[in-house]
């Protein structure tokens, strides 16, 4: 049979009735059974889905939706709500005041006998490794389109992420009912910006205010959201004026199909359930989460078209020697108690009875009173509690099992620790991406008293969220925190005063720059010390050579010495002087970055050589090939995005120009613009404010870390003179010593 014929066939009238149409009693027994939620179900009826999309997209507004459809939730409360209640999901008072999610938020519900476990993940690029870890842990996800925006910056880096997991996501184009939504416009965007084999599913009965209901591709019926909060839905005919698209798009459909796999065509159209985990296509879901419109068929595309964790192969490596490369092995997710437990710490977070540490488990069973062992420490905790967990409130379990996502309390580990029941098994799991910080500010507390809770405060949040980071300058004798951008930075120094009393004072943001060489630099140096008893020798000869663009934020140590001019116990040292003199340059005292240090050759004596002798070699080879190598001061470009009326577009294209902005792309549309920039980071510091001034305040703007890049000759000038500026001045304080 094909494909064409499956879609034109009526018996698939039949799913029609898989569509919900309970009617919710408003003050009914939403919550009177608490169990069921976490009642042991089969893997094939467990889900676990994120939540992700660019800034305001509307995902919280939609994890609202859909926990009060699902019975989890007896009332509705908008983002930043009239009653001061806020979002379920946004349980921080911060997120309540701010309108924004700092922190993802984890909760589970029931829907059609189907355990969902959702995480809802915030949408600034600040909050970025939130969306990481949570993706890192998920079986698939739902990426949220503004009907309006469309795919923007932070929809890429979403959609970078989940590509780098292999997690298959669904369309969902989100906020129908604004003044300029154009859900066709989204959708080439997911196939030429995002290259998804993507098509609608469902169609709208018309946009913006008239936005009525959707149109079901599949069945060729129109669904209506009635009642109070549009619990109710009504299947009915198609109207008239909308069959000709309709046709149009289903053809449409059976080709993006055809284009991922002729049988996925055909189990999409005959009733069997999709499980597209090779990412080969998206089915496009419509609707207005905040008109509650679109929301439970969405959740039935879910149970549909989205993995469950039987269906996704988990792997961890098996370490089995020093000298031996990890094995990798596959997890069995079987429901049982019949394999030892492995498990995933994804997330750490300070509760009200210590640190909780939210979990994935990917093989076996644990219960409460098991003992586990973090198999990088090889430390034994007992589990004294086990909880799934509902936003900020938490639920006691007795156990849980493959698939499930759970938390423990009082377990000392560090995010993507794995853990296992037995011993001996000396497996990990695959760590977390962590993307390196790129602004600085130095940090103090207001008051000298409060320096107890300032340090539990740095000490918690470093622990929390590796992108942020906390370091002593004795140079400058300040203490620095370095995080994703200001806003970053700001939410940390606003959570210190208000959970530990702490106010504390942020100075002038700086930007991580580098240096880097800008041609290879060959070096041959002798360390040699002998003043009584066993001296020190060791000479290494080699060449300093840049990376490729592509690669201008790592560092490479590469051993290219043949025989035993060097002995090879001697060869670490030498890397520990490349690395320790890479912290901190001597062209503008920025750490290196985009280096190949080529150890060739050497010598060393039979007596007075040593590792340390070779650590102090490399250190001296490095100081000559500042001395010898033209070096350049490398500093991070953003990804800019900024939308606003046209009448302001001069005005931002302007600004953009004196802040040394390159402009690569813009597009117009109902009388509102795009503009795609690359900008400088140091040229980025107070842009909101004069955006916001120049537009009336309607113009947005959100940016990411794109790439490091050579700084402008004035920047780097600058940054060589307040160096030697500050090492002139710690010069003259030490003859005053």
């Amino acid at each position: 049979m094909t494909i064409a014929s499956i879609i034109n066939s009526k018996a698939n009238l039949t799913r029609l009735s898989r569509l919900p149409s309970l009617v919710f009693e408003l003050k009914g027994q939403y919550m009177s059974n608490f169990t069921k939620f976490a009642e042991h179900k089969p893997i094939e009826k467990i889900r676990n889905i994120g939540i992700s999309a660019h800034i305001d997209s509307g995902k919280t507004t939609l994890t609202e939706r859909i926990l009060f459809y699902t019975g989890r939730i007896a009332q509705m409360h908008e983002v930043r709500g009239k009653d001061n209640v806020g979002a379920v999901m946004d349980s921080m008072e911060l997120e309540r005041q701010r309108g924004i999610t700092i922190q993802s938020a984890a909760t589970y519900t029931l829907w059609k006998d189907h355990n969902i476990n959702i995480i809802d993940t915030p949408g600034h690029v600040d909050f970025t490794v939130e969306v990481e870890r949570s993706l890192r842990v998920l079986d698939g996800a739902v990426l949220v389109l503004c009907a309006v925006g469309g795919v923007q910056s932070q929809t890429l880096t979403v959609n970078r992420q989940m590509k780098r997991y292999s997690v298959p996501c669904l369309g969902f184009i989100n906020k129908l009912d604004r003044m300029g939504s154009n859900p066709n416009r989204v959708l080439d965007q997911m196939r030429n910006k995002l290259q998804h084999n993507a098509a609608f599913l469902q169609l709208p009965i018309g946009l913006e205010s008239d936005m009525k209901g959707v149109i079901d591709l599949i069945h060729r019926k129109a669904l209506y959201f009635e009642g109070d909060y549009g619990e109710i839905i009504r299947p009915d005919e198609v109207p008239q004026d909308f069959k000709s698209e309709m046709e149009a798009k289903r053809q449409e459909l059976i080709e993006h199909l055809s284009n991922a796999d002729e049988q996925l065509g055909e189990k999409f159209l005959n009733e069997d359930t999709i499980r597209h985990v090779n990412r080969t296509f998206t089915p496009v879901m419509l609707g207005t989460a905040l008109k509650n419109k679109g929301v439970q068929p969405l959740l039935d595309a879910v149970l549909d078209y989205l993995p469950n964790p039987g269906e996704v192969t988990n792997y961890a490596f098996l370490d089995q020697g020093k000298d031996e490369e990890p094995t990798e092995i596959v997890l069995n997710p079987e429901r049982s108690a019949n394999h030892p437990f492995v498990g995933l710490a994804f997330k750490l977070e300070a509760g009200k009875f210590g640190q909780l540490t939210y979990f994935r488990c990917y093989q076996g069973m644990l219960k409460k009173t098991d003992n586990i062992f973090n198999t990088r420490t090889n430390k034994k905790v007992r589990v004294a509690r086990l909880v799934r967990l509902h936003s900020n409130t938490m639920e006691d379990v007795n156990e849980v099992y493959a698939g499930d996502i759970f938390a423990l309390f009082g377990v000392d580990c560090a995010s993507g620790d794995t853990f296992v029941t037995k011993n001996d098994m000396g497996i990990s799991m695959e760590s977390i991406y962590v993307p390196e910080p790129v602004v600085s500010m130095s940090i103090t507390p207001k008051n000298s008293k409060d320096r107890d809770n300032f340090a539990k405060a740095i000490a918690r949040f470093t622990k929390e969220d590796p992108t942020y980071r906390f370091t002593y300058d004795p140079e400058s004798r300040e203490s620095i925190v370095s995080g994703m951008g200001e806003l970053h930075l700001e939410i940390y120094a606003q959570r210190m005063e208000r959970e530990y009393n702490c106010p504390v004072t942020l100075g002038k943001p700086k930007v991580a720059f580098r240096e880097t060489l800008v041609a290879p630099c060959e070096f041959d140096y002798l360390h040699k010390k002998q003043s009584g008893g066993a001296g020190q020798f060791g000479r290494v000869i080699g060449i300093l050579e840049p990376l490729p663009p592509h690669k201008n934020t790592s560092l490479e140590f590469i051993d290219e010495t043949v025989g035993t001019n060097i002995p090879k116990p001697f060869v670490p040292g030498v890397e520990r002087g490349f690395l320790a003199m890479s912290e901190k340059g001597l062209l503008s005292g920025h750490k290196l970055a985009g280096l190949k240090f080529r150890l060739l050759d050497g010598a060393h004596h039979i007596v007075d050589s040593s590792e340390h002798s070779f650590y102090l070699a490399a250190c001296g080879a490095i100081k000559d090939c500042f001395q010898n190598g033209n070096w350049q001061v490398l500093e991070p470009v953003m990804l800019v995005e900024i939308t606003g009326p046209e009448e302001f577009q001069g005005v931002v294209m302007g600004q953009l120009t004196r802040r040394k902005g390159i402009i690569m792309g813009m597009e117009s549309a109902d009388q509102w613009f795009t503009i795609y920039a690359e900008v400088p980071l140091n040229e980025m510091f107070g842009y909101s404010s004069e955006l916001r001034s120049s537009t009336q305040g309607k113009g947005e703007f959100t940016m990411e870390y794109s790439r490091y890049s050579p700084a402008a000759p004035e920047v780097q000038e600058r940054l060589i003179q307040e160096f030697e500026q500050s090492r002139g001045i710690e010069q003259k304080e030490k003859k005053k010593n």
